[in-house]
């Protein structure tokens, strides 16, 4: 198989949790040497949450794939020393701690372009390096209502609500990835590295579409709308025979008309009020009715296929269970088998899919300091002697 598109590139990843962690997982799923720095003992915190099978996460198998986990206190001045010869021999720094908590290890931006200037650094906090509110506490809890979603999702009159995901942590890793490989193309040309500031909050700002617009040249304030998008009819949830639901996205004028034509409303398709979406967005209320009772005379397999027969955009909600069994997913090969401690494990493929230089898992998350013999002995040289100094005084 022909090179990944990041092989030859080293990471080191100094971040913990989610957000620094899924930018060098995407990195090393792509082909980049990823080296992951935990604190001796403990680990990152994500070795122990969630569900723990065997002392370790899970997830943890999916978040470390393809990483040299090495155990390593950047907290103390040894520390400091071995971590600013491992940048000499990288390319790419992440990290997501508070803004300062690097320069008070002497890691800053400015350090670390002395260090080496062709570094690529991405710096992950929740408001970013800058402006006043830089030095607050951000997760993605809190990020993720800052930056507009919470705001916008949920029910009318009720609490707003959170997805059960840590949305804006993952969104963050994302624009870091994306920011990353726009600095490796900039480096191409003038063979300097640069600073990414990537805030959690931006990240999710990032996805409000039309509302700052909107907001700015006609006053309008998006609220949460539930099941619906505030603007576009018909899209919405639709419950079947079966006590089932199912989303129906008919979006575009031509597909409107199919539908209508489809649950036997040929009135509405022939209506000059309802032709176009301005139309259909001022009478939602007739329209979600008339597809409702429609889909509610049919199971929601049934109702699925007489909707893809007519072209119509819909599909069914889907549980984690219900990924494991649909062909769509298996053809895509959207979940790769590992092997963790004896046992198989699915773990979710990383995507854009590339068709000549595909990203693939080559093992899942390591044990804490599994790689140590590997990077500081062979990549950095440091003798057996000092190995065992270092480990005494718990610098690794």
């Amino acid at each position: 198989m022909a090179d990944k598109p990041l092989a030859g590139l080293r990471v080191v990843e100094v971040g913990q949790l989610l957000a620094g962690p899924f930018a060098s997982t995407i990195l090393g799923y792509f082909g980049a040497e990823v080296i992951k720095v935990e604190q001796p003992k403990k680990g990152d915190p994500i070795r122990g949450w969630r569900h723990v099978v065997d002392g370790t996460s899970l997830w943890w198998s999916s978040l470390a794939r393809n990483k040299k986990c090495i155990t390593l206190d950047i907290s103390k001045k040894e520390g400091q020393e071995i971590l600013g010869n491992l940048l000499q021999k990288s390319d790419i720094l992440v990290e997501n701690f508070k803004p300062g908590v690097m320069e008070k290890w002497g890691f800053g931006e400015s350090e670390v372009k002395k260090i080496n200037r062709k570094i690529i650094f991405a710096r992950i906090s929740g408001y970013g390096q800058t402006g006043p509110y830089a030095k607050k506490a951000g997760f993605a809890s809190v990020c993720e209502a800052f930056g507009g979603l919470r705001f916008v999702n949920g029910i009318p009159g009720e609490p707003p609500v959170r997805p059960n995901l840590s949305i804006g942590d993952t969104l963050a890793g994302i624009h870091a990835a994306l920011g990353i490989l726009l600095a490796i193309i900039q480096r191409g040309k003038d063979g300097d590295g640069q600073t990414i500031d990537v805030a959690i909050f931006e990240s999710v700002f990032n996805l409000m579409e039309a509302v700052i617009p909107e907001y700015s040249g006609a006053g309008i304030i998006r609220q949460p709308s539930g099941t619906t998008i505030t603007g576009i009819v018909p899209t919405n949830t639709y419950l079947c025979a079966d006590d089932n639901h199912i989303v129906i996205g008919a979006n575009t004028n031509p597909m409107f008309k199919r539908l209508a034509n489809l649950i036997g409303r040929y009135d509405m398709a022939e209506d000059p009020e309802l032709q176009e979406n301005a139309g259909r967005v001022k009478h939602q209320k007739k329209v979600d009715f008339a597809i409702e009772e429609w889909t509610k005379r049919n199971d929601s397999k049934t109702a699925l296929s007489e909707l893809d027969k007519a072209s119509v955009a819909a599909g069914p909600i889907f549980s984690v269970e219900q990924m494991f069994n649909d062909e769509q997913y298996e053809y895509r090969e959207l979940l790769e088998t590992v092997n963790v401690n004896g046992r198989t494990l699915k773990i979710p493929a990383i995507i854009p899919k590339l068709s000549r230089t595909p990203g693939s898992t080559e093992y899942p998350g390591p044990k804490l300091g599994e790689y140590n013999p590997e990077i500081y002995e062979k990549l950095l040289k440091i003798s057996p002697s000092t190995m065992k100094k270092l480990k005494e005084k718990q610098v690794i």
